[in-house]
């Protein structure tokens, strides 16, 4: 697998990163990690150690803070691979304790306290990336601001980003922030189109139900930041798992990814995963899975993004939205 230089940045990223949400087993806080839980997410990162993945995500809500302790065990066990490794983690969403509800927190004093227990639980001294998980309305910039550049100085923190932010989102904090946000993390894969609807629908009465932040691809791209893909194989949707009771398109698509796949003698995820990374933004997929065999069956997918024509790409699209172009 190409290791490219993460939006221009001094970090040697892989196309595709491992998703850790997974990891730590159930999200009970009342359930221990397990020994088949260590054993299941030992076996994940090897393998995607195996077909060239170097960046991991997590954050501090995964199995509520299990995700992080599970590989942090993993690290404490093999110190060695810390140093092969890009480590991202998120923070902002405070899940429902006792009586107040679950919530967003940009305070300094959250992202604060927030990359200290993240750093704990993993057990290093820095994260690569750290990321604002979802938009808070009560965001102050500056606040945010203080809290990254104390972050930085401190050298717990290399990069920030965020993850599911508009074009004014992201300039309204940027405004307050003497360093370019490095990601944006976004839903993209076959499953959830309106990244493309966005540019497509143009004046077309079909765009009146796209969800997404006009302009967010294009500003993300002229910007150097980088644009990765949560839920990029959409739980499964076109590679595999039944589709008895989805509509006709997801059938349909599911029925013509399988068959490209066959046709060019690989797997039905390397091709979801490829038509994503066809896209000149170089958009990067996070493979959320803990199935060391799903994530092998990934390997291929930068391959077949590059061996995807035009046509195949459309074929897909087409497919997916269940509708002809305009």
């Amino acid at each position: 697998m190409k290791i490219m230089p993460l939006a221009g940045r001094g970090i040697e990223a892989s196309r595709l990163v491992l998703g850790c949400m997974p990891f730590g087993g159930s999200w009970d806080p009342k359930d221990p990690i397990t020994r088949e839980d260590r054993l299941q997410a030992e076996k994940a990162v090897d393998a995607a150690l195996s077909i060239g993945i170097n960046m991991f995500d997590h954050a501090n809500i995964y199995t509520r803070g299990k995700a992080e302790e599970t590989f942090g065990a993993l690290l404490k066990d093999r110190p060695q691979l810390r140093e092969q490794m890009i480590i991202q983690s998120k923070c902002g969403i405070r899940l429902q304790d006792g009586e107040n509800p679950g919530r967003f927190d940009f305070s300094k004093e959250h992202i604060l306290e927030a990359v200290d227990d993240s750093l704990g639980r993993l057990g290093v001294e820095y994260l690569d990336i750290l990321l604002l998980h979802r938009p808070d309305p009560l965001m102050e910039p500056d606040e945010v601001a203080e809290a990254f550049g104390k972050l930085k100085a401190s050298g717990k923190v290399r990069y920030f980003g965020v993850s599911n932010m508009s074009v004014s989102q992201i300039k309204f904090l940027q405004r307050s922030l003497p360093d370019q946000l490095a990601v944006n993390q976004l839903e993209m894969s076959l499953g959830h189109t309106h990244f493309l609807d966005q540019t497509i629908f143009v004046n077309q009465q079909a765009g009146a139900q796209v969800n997404f932040a006009e302009g967010l691809i294009e500003h993300c791209q002229m910007e150097n930041i980088q644009l990765q893909a949560w839920g990029p194989l959409a739980q499964g949707r076109y590679t595999g798992r039944s589709t008895q009771g989805e509509p006709e398109k997801v059938q349909k698509t599911a029925a013509l990814v399988a068959r490209m796949a066959k046709e060019k003698e690989t797997t039905p995820e390397a091709i979801a995963l490829g038509w994503l990374m066809k896209h000149p933004a170089k958009i990067q997929p996070i493979i959320g899975s803990a199935n060391a065999g799903r994530i092998v069956a990934c390997q291929d997918a930068e391959r077949q993004s590059e061996l995807m024509t035009r046509e195949e790409w459309y074929t897909l699209y087409v497919s997916a939205i269940g509708q002809p172009m305009p």
